[in-house]
């Protein structure tokens, strides 16, 4: 599936947990075909040729029998994460939801020791369950904490809060960065392995339109960018999630997952 050491893309096109609007299973498809827009090229900031062979492997994306049914959906994803890492790869796992973070996690965290996750989100995830669901895409940071998947959470972008979500991050001793103390992009510098979940609503909806939950006041791509090429640590796997390409039928939102894609295929191959 992958040699030694080498990113691997997996698709997790699932979207039932998403709790205002599905549309994000259709994601890991328009990534892939950003990626190779011809507006663009292929090579990252620092000279690295993504689509150069041998850079990446693809390993296509989850298979899926019932796209509603989250259970099997967390057991398959798991499953073809820890297939990647068993081989040597380090999983780039294109979503989906947010929810998908924790069947990563579960792979990624029983394979890396003392892991930190580092989370760019408009939104902490970290409901104790929403709608009566534990497993939605509000609630997969409480379950990588409860099952001590991760070390560290450092949490970057955050601006929707609410007292429950606080308690939940003293709970879990989470490192909020919140978007109305910003300063500007800062080095992560950490021991140990490092693991990023990316969600694309970070973002300021001033870049992107092809999110579900817009929330103002959030970063730029580039101040992302910047916090990714600065990264001070050993990056052994990332998500990227919650592309909703039917809110934008413009090929902007895909073009800007595919630029966080190759700087975080280069993160990788560092």
């Amino acid at each position: 599936m992958s040699g030694s050491g080498i990113p691997t893309l997996l698709g997790a096109p699932f979207d039932a947990a998403s709790s205002l609007q599905r549309g994000a299973a259709q994601a890991p498809a328009a990534i892939r075909t950003a990626l190779r827009n011809p507006s663009s090229n292929s090579w990252t900031e620092d000279a690295v040729d993504v689509l150069a062979p041998g850079v990446f492997a693809d390993a296509g994306d989850v298979p899926l029998a019932n796209p509603d049914d989250g259970t099997a959906a967390r057991i398959a994803i798991e499953g073809s994460v820890r297939a990647i890492l068993a081989s040597g790869g380090r999983p780039l796992v294109l979503g989906g939801d947010h929810s998908i973070s924790y069947p990563v996690l579960r792979a990624v965290g029983a394979r890396h020791q003392g892991l930190t996750v580092v989370h760019f989100d408009a939104h902490g995830d970290l409901y104790d369950e929403f709608e009566g669901d534990r497993y939605s895409h509000a609630c997969p940071f409480s379950r990588v904490m409860e099952e001590g998947l991760a070390r560290r959470l450092i949490q970057i972008g955050i601006r929707t809060l609410n007292r429950h979500q606080w308690e939940q991050a003293a709970r879990f001793g989470a490192e909020v960065h919140e978007m109305r103390r910003w300063s500007g992009p800062f080095s992560i510098r950490v021991e140990g392995p490092v693991y990023i979940s990316l969600d694309l609503d970070v973002l300021d909806p001033a870049f992107i339109a092809g999110i579900a939950h817009p929330e103002p006041g959030g970063l730029s791509v580039r101040e992302v960018l910047t916090m990714i090429q600065r990264l001070e640590a050993p990056l052994v796997g990332a998500d990227l999630v919650e592309l909703n390409p039917a809110n934008d039928l413009s090929p902007r939102s895909g073009l800007v997952a595919a630029k966080f894609l190759k700087e975080l295929i280069a993160a990788l191959v560092r």
